[in-house]
């Protein structure tokens, strides 16, 4: 993980526990080093570790998702934002100016808003944030009105248009320092179920659990712990389509967005994209990889800037 992750050794339980005392009981010993973990196939636990996590490092007093939308892992999602905020550091004085807070862009933010919470705790980043499904965002906004100081520095817009990115979001006067998405991935709602089926058979404690869910869970996605309605979890022609889009639609914004970024989940698509981003004749793109334990994970940056 990024050298400023406050995650990168692991969990101190009895920490968070003291933050969040709904978690103990939900506290097991892992059979292979007999510490202490959850179970990350249920819910339940993932959402109280969660909610441990904000509370302990990030002075968070209220998180929630409804059921079935999208639980986050918070150390992943606070990676993307310290190697935002390095990509931000290093453009020249110049063209950043130090003395403006850094202003966000969220596309699809989903129901836990969570990179703009995290955003603004960390480095007191100023955050808009889009997202297309009406609910997300009324949940959003209730996990900000829990929080003092959120509401003041975080803004949810829906986007009415579904075919729409930046365009709506983005109002004439307004200029963001950076962008950031984390986009569906699978190409249908049948390649969003098996990957699913997939993360729960990594999961899954026996090989007879996993025979016995497996079905069930491809019928019903929101039974696992990473849930995701959709919008969050595919879109026709999958990330390499979002990304195009996200890319030929960046066009007309880029005097108002020093660096757009987007996660990839898929290291095949990066050569098409660049090809895209050629062809939009941006001024600066490049790909950076995070590491966290034995997976990589990387997202693309591009900028119209000369500098």
């Amino acid at each position: 993980m990024h050298k400023n992750n406050l995650h990168k050794n692991g969990y101190n339980f009895s920490a968070l526990v003291k933050s969040h005392s709904p978690l103990a009981k939900l506290i097991i010993k892992n059979p292979y080093n007999n510490q202490d973990t959850i179970d990350f196939s249920d819910s339940n636990s993932v959402k109280a570790l969660n909610l441990a996590l904000l509370k302990h490092h990030y002075q968070i007093n209220a998180w929630d998702i409804p059921f079935g939308y999208l639980c986050p892992p918070i150390p992943g999602r606070v990676d993307y934002l310290h190697y935002l905020h390095d990509l931000i550091a290093k453009v020249p004085a110049n063209v950043l100016n130090k003395n403006t807070p850094i202003k966000a862009l969220d596309i699809g933010t989903g129901a836990s808003c969570i990179y703009p919470i995290l955003g603004q705790r960390v480095y007191d980043w100023q955050f808009t944030a889009s997202d297309i499904d009406p609910r997300s965002i009324e949940q959003a906004n209730n996990n900000l009105a829990e929080n003092s100081n959120l509401m003041n520095n975080i803004d949810c817009r829906l986007q009415s248009d579904s075919s729409k990115i930046f365009t709506n979001i983005i109002q004439a006067n307004e200029f963001y320092h950076v962008t950031l998405c984390n986009p569906p991935f699978h190409k249908s709602l049948a390649q969003a179920s098996e990957g699913s089926v997939k993360k729960w058979q990594k999961l899954a404690k026996n090989k007879q659990k996993n025979n016995n869910n497996a079905n069930t869970i491809a019928k019903n996605t929101s039974a696992l712990n990473f849930g995701g309605q959709k919008a969050e979890l595919w879109c026709d022609g999958g990330e390499l389509a979002f990304i195009r889009r996200m890319i030929n639609e960046s066009k007309h914004f880029k005097a108002q967005v020093l660096w757009f970024t987007c996660l990839v989940s898929k290291k095949d698509n990066l050569s098409l994209l660049k090809l895209s981003l050629k062809k939009a004749n941006v001024a600066h793109y490049k790909v950076i990889n995070m590491t966290q334990g034995q997976k990589i994970s990387r997202f693309i940056a591009w900028s119209f800037t000369d500098f």
